[in-house]
């Protein structure tokens, strides 16, 4: 089994030689830490200073990593990886916003790719952020229990009803819906709303999905309590879970606030609760749907041995691998061709909105160990099987 991943003729299948050419050069820049850096500072200054770079930026970052500038516009990349099995989730990856005007655009946006999906067998999930429906500080005030004024309680009523109005789209229109987790500092105010709509339209399967990050040490803790209160209230838990992404940011507030890192003290013991977390949700499967985002390999080996162990199918609706657009092909392609349930996560929107996104991914993908090695790894070993 634990040669799966290593197959590039099957994980670069819809890659032609200029993409993989692409692909080679983008991971190599990825690599160099100076140059992300470089990178990013002129990719912004060029952006403010209204320099005419959308063009360069469409053809070599965006496009790999993204499925295009709307919704349309990524049906083809939609299409294709569905020839070979691969699913799409449409992400509208426009984040940061502060206007109410933003938070209703983001709202109708989701709304067109609940129906976007329930068209499409290619597309079973719609996403959405908590930070795309309301202000950060509100979601952190909330959570803190710090008293509203008047102006901010009719503002937060409004946040709960876009998500009650995203969540009933999807409940009507059967299309899953996942709801991305963010900072900790905002997420007990998410966790909080996202429960509600997990009791409301959950009661037959799972409809709304909630993410945990499990880098932060308390996550399993919380998904076992919700498990005790989806028991008592007869309702069906849908977690996506990863692993996280904003751990500078995370550790930096911390240590400057002076209180304990909400972080796992080290990467061993983040990789021990992600499975941990994903055993305790195959061991609860009749009450539990899992989309397990990773682009570890070990860990999607023991998903899917684990699989094997409990004679679950692995066509089971309940259980989907995901990972994100331009990133471990290997995985994702080849879970496919052996039938497991994959959807890639397509992140869309206008160019500039969308360069906050790519830059985190150029910066995750330079400080996770060994991802981009191996992303180069599997990207020379498939030019070299095609004497490139």
């Amino acid at each position: 089994m634990n040669k799966l991943f290593d197959n590039t003729e099957v994980a670069f299948t819809l890659k032609s030689n200029t993409e993989l050419e692409r692909a080679y050069f983008l991971f190599t820049l990825i690599a160099s830490q100076p140059l992300v850096k470089i990178g990013t500072a002129v990719t912004n200054f060029a952006l403010k200073a209204h320099l005419p770079v959308e063009g360069l930026i469409r053809a070599t970052v965006f496009d790999h990593f993204c499925g295009g500038v709307n919704e349309v516009d990524c049906l083809k990349v939609v299409d294709k990886m569905h020839t070979k099995g691969v699913s799409s989730v449409l992400d509208y990856s426009v984040e940061g916003k502060e206007e109410e005007s933003q938070f209703d655009a983001a709202l109708a946006m989701t709304l067109k790719t609940i129906e976007f999906a329930k068209e499409r067998e290619a597309i079973p999930f719609a996403v959405f952020k908590p930070t795309g429906f309301g202000r950060i500080n509100l979601y952190e005030k909330v959570g803190e229990q710090a008293e509203l004024s008047l102006a901010e309680q009719a503002e937060w009523n409004r946040v709960i009803a876009r998500f009650d109005k995203a969540c009933n789209a999807a409940f009507e229109k059967d299309v899953l819906l996942l709801i991305d987790a963010e900072e900790s500092w905002m997420q007990d105010a998410a966790d909080t709303i996202v429960t509600d709509m997990m009791r409301k339209y959950n009661k037959q399967k799972a409809i709304v999905f909630n993410t945990l990050q499990l880098y932060r040490w308390d996550r399993l803790d919380y998904l076992k309590q919700l498990h005790e209160q989806a028991k008592i209230e007869g309702f069906y838990i849908g977690m996506k879970l990863v692993r996280g992404a904003y751990m500078e940011k995370e550790n930096d507030r911390a240590a400057e606030k002076g209180i304990k890192s909400p972080i796992c003290v080290s990467k061993e013991a983040t990789d021990i609760n992600y499975d941990e977390a994903v055993l305790y949700m195959v061991e609860h499967l009749d009450k539990m749907a899992v989309f397990a985002g990773t682009h570890n390999e070990e860990s999607s080996y023991k998903l899917m041995q684990l699989l094997d162990e409990k004679g679950i199918a692995k066509s089971d609706k309940r259980i989907f691998f995901g990972q994100l657009l331009g990133m471990s092909d290997n995985i994702s392609f080849n879970l496919a061709a052996h039938n497991y349930n994959v959807a890639k996560y397509l992140p869309f929107g206008p160019v500039r909105d969308v360069m906050p996104y790519l830059i985190r991914r150029a910066e995750e993908n330079t400080s996770v160990a060994g991802q981009t090695s191996r992303e180069l790894t599997l990207i020379k070993k498939e030019k070299e099987r095609r004497k490139l």
